[in-house]
């Protein structure tokens, strides 16, 4: 499945697009920020990929997109987006595992014990910084933990690696949008270091599903 053309063609666009991160957000850029995914869902489509794996590239398209434009409106949208894309990830994984995600507690205890440990820190550094969304964020910190758990109840391996990156990548975006200035030096690394996380980890969660 990895020498399927779309996938390529979407690592491709993702490195086309490192160019475009520090450019001002304009229609182009959003575009090029959506390819990627939508490739990712074209070549997890040709080669049959579960319907609901394939929805949940679509939505993290979507929230690409979204997270591309500017105001809290599009922040929202991109938030339910990527909700629905953990959510959708949750049932795949189970489907894969044929067990339920809190099975992660007698599979791999310290690492699920550590995943759930994570998300309740995010009410100290996190939760407290963002202001009226606060509901919202806890919401996706539990679907992210959610989608951990249900990678948990399978054995360690790339699957696990890759949704370990998506949530290194979500954990750094939020670190970058709430907790440092737009002149912070670190925010200009840290947009690069969400990237990259974000693809390889999207990357590797599909070789696996449908390799």
């Amino acid at each position: 499945m990895t020498f399927h053309p779309a996938f390529w063609a979407g690592i491709a666009l993702a490195i086309v697009y490192l160019r475009w991160l520090p450019a001002p957000i304009s229609w182009p850029r959003s575009v090029l920020k959506t390819a990627p995914l939508l490739a990712f869902a074209l070549a997890a489509e040709r080669v049959g990929a579960p319907p609901l794996f394939t929805a949940a590239l679509l939505f993290s398209a979507a929230g690409d997109f979204a997270l591309s434009r500017r105001g809290d409106a599009a922040f929202l949208y991109g938030l339910a987006a990527f909700a629905l894309a953990h959510l959708l990830y949750v049932l795949v994984f189970t489907a894969m595992s044929q067990r339920p995600p809190w099975e992660a507690f007698a599979l791999n205890p310290l690492l699920a014990a550590g995943l759930v440990a994570f998300g309740l820190s995010a009410e100290l550094w996190l939760t407290p910084h963002v202001g009226r969304l606060a509901w919202p964020v806890r919401s996706y910190v539990a679907l992210i933990v959610a989608m951990g758990l249900a990678v948990l109840t399978q054995p360690l391996g790339l699957l696990a690696l890759g949704a370990g990156l998506f949530i290194a990548s979500d954990t750094l975006l939020a670190v970058q949008l709430f907790r440092l200035r737009e002149t912070d030096a670190r925010a200009a690394a840290a947009r690069w270091l969400v990237w990259g996380l974000y693809v390889a980890g999207q990357a590797l969660i599909l070789a696996v599903v449908v390799g």
